[in-house]
């Protein structure tokens, strides 16, 4: 197997990688490393009246 250069490779390039080669450990966790180092983005609070429609339209995108 030819060593890829995990960081010369953009994250979507990194996922799909990974998807065809599961075997590949190391893929996996360069991928979960950069995941882990990324700030999470605030949707909706707990407390939100339009929580239910927030998630739904977030979902919706990561869908297409």
């Amino acid at each position: 197997m030819t060593q890829i250069n995990y960081d010369g490779i953009s994250d979507q390039q990194l996922k799909q990688y990974f998807l065809r080669n599961r075997e590949d450990k190391l893929a996996l966790q360069a991928y979960l490393d950069r995941l882990s180092t990324r700030e999470g983005k605030v949707i909706a609070t707990a407390n939100d009246p339009d929580f239910e429609a927030k998630l739904k339209r977030q979902l919706r995108k990561k869908c297409e």
